[in-house]
């Protein structure tokens, strides 16, 4: 079986709306394009007012008692609703936590590269998270770790506003520590 790696979406950008024939209710309560209450009529006269007009019978609100149509042009409606939908999903960027990988030995041009990548996530909105893995004779001496980390903090405050959402700490042969962008 061939393995398809096309992202899909989840489910469409705007909801299912039934229109014009496939409304399937014996009366609605009709609005205008601009959004004033026609009245309750019956399906079959409102489809006659919305073919006079050249424009789409579409039930905006099938729960309502009697379900909500409205006269307007499907296609144009369809558009603007897609439009406002990739507008929320653009703003809604959920937040990760970004690892950064730092050593007790790290050079000065290494140390300045994970400083510059830290302030491209919390610029993005994202956490991140410095860590320090000990190895050996490095666990003798962790206070080294947590200063590699304080000075790695600094040189991202100069750059970007931050502060320590989760301070330094120890885990094991790990010191980990989450900084987040000061609002």
């Amino acid at each position: 079986m061939r393995i398809s790696r096309r992202k899909r979406p989840d489910k469409p950008l705007i909801p299912h709306y039934n229109l014009n024939e496939r409304i399937r209710v014996p009366e609605v309560r009709l609005l205008d394009e601009e959004g004033n209450n026609i009245g309750v009529l019956p399906v079959a006269e409102a489809l006659q007012k919305a073919k006079e007009q050249e424009l789409d019978l579409v039930e905006i609100n099938p729960k309502a008692n009697p379900p909500v149509a409205k006269l307007i042009d499907f296609t144009r409606f369809k558009y603007q609703k897609e439009k406002e939908m990739r507008k929320q999903k653009i703003s809604s960027h959920v937040s990760d936590i970004k690892g950064v990988r730092l050593s007790i030995r790290i050079g000065d041009h290494d140390f300045d590269i994970r400083v510059a990548q830290a302030e491209k996530f919390i610029d993005r909105g994202d956490k991140v998270k410095p860590e320090i893995m000990l190895k050996g004779r490095e666990n003798a001496h962790p206070e080294i770790a947590f200063e590699v980390i304080k000075r790695f903090f600094s040189k991202l405050n100069e750059l970007v506003e931050v502060r320590y959402e989760q301070d330094p700490i120890k885990q094991g042969n790990k010191i980990t520590s989450i900084i987040i962008k000061k609002s």
